[in-house]
């Protein structure tokens, strides 16, 4: 018995595992290649937009192996690359797909998670503020990838196997995702969200500005067209 155990772990450890590690370096060299490109962002952009007004300068800060920001405007698009290999449910579109049906392994993916945050919600250190999933992108071990997210259609899970995740690819899921967060206005909370304060909150928002912010605080954040 402990033969037949160790055989089967040995198996997994060979197999499965060895799978998880090649999708996390894949997802890592890919997330590289995306910092690459989000440091090319103020360099095309920034120089249009001398002239009018300093605060909408693009800014870009690699904040960590996992995490980047890119400041827009108003606006911060963080990305972060979580760490671990993911499998899908059997309910998801996925398994509709013949380049996943063919090779099961085919479905391993690592996670780019794209946020909309309100940049004042790190200039003013509220910890309290709201950032908002605008896309996320899914990569295999062969970088066959495809997007869940706010206008990210045209890379949506049909095309998954279709095409390699490579700089140019980066580029139109990180402009689609900034052109949405811009037009993704902050709305004013429902009255009866804000309707009492306490003074311990009133005392903290005039020392510190950390009443809570989101642009849809206290409306229901639909993900309307990220089910493809």
């Amino acid at each position: 018995m402990k033969t037949s155990l160790q055989e089967r772990i040995s198996e997994q450890l060979s197999t499965r595992a060895a799978l998880k590690q090649g999708v996390f370096d894949t997802t890592l060299a890919s997330f590289g290649e995306l910092k690459e490109v989000l440091q090319t962002f103020p360099d095309r952009f920034n120089p249009g937009l001398m002239d009018k007004d300093e605060r909408l300068l693009l800014q870009y800060e690699e904040v960590g192996a996992h995490v980047a920001k890119l400041k827009v405007a108003g606006d911060v698009l963080v990305f972060f690359m979580h760490t671990n290999a993911f499998m899908f449910d059997r309910e998801h579109k996925v398994w509709e797909q013949d380049y996943a049906k063919e090779n099961m392994a085919r479905a391993y993916t690592g996670v780019i998670n794209i946020y909309n945050f309100l940049y004042d919600s790190f200039r003013y250190g509220r910890p309290d503020d709201l950032g908002y999933m605008v896309a996320r992108v899914f990569v295999n071990r062969e970088r066959a990838f495809f997007v869940e997210g706010k206008r990210q259609r045209s890379m949506g899970v049909s095309g998954f196997g279709k095409a390699e995740l490579d700089g140019d690819n980066w580029q139109k899921i990180v402009e689609t995702a900034m052109l949405y967060s811009l037009e993704f206005d902050l709305l004013v909370p429902p009255y009866e969200n804000m309707s009492v304060l306490t003074m311990a909150q009133l005392s903290e928002e005039i020392m510190q500005s950390r009443q809570r912010t989101g642009k849809r605080l206290g409306f229901v954040f639909k993900s309307d067209d990220v089910q493809q």
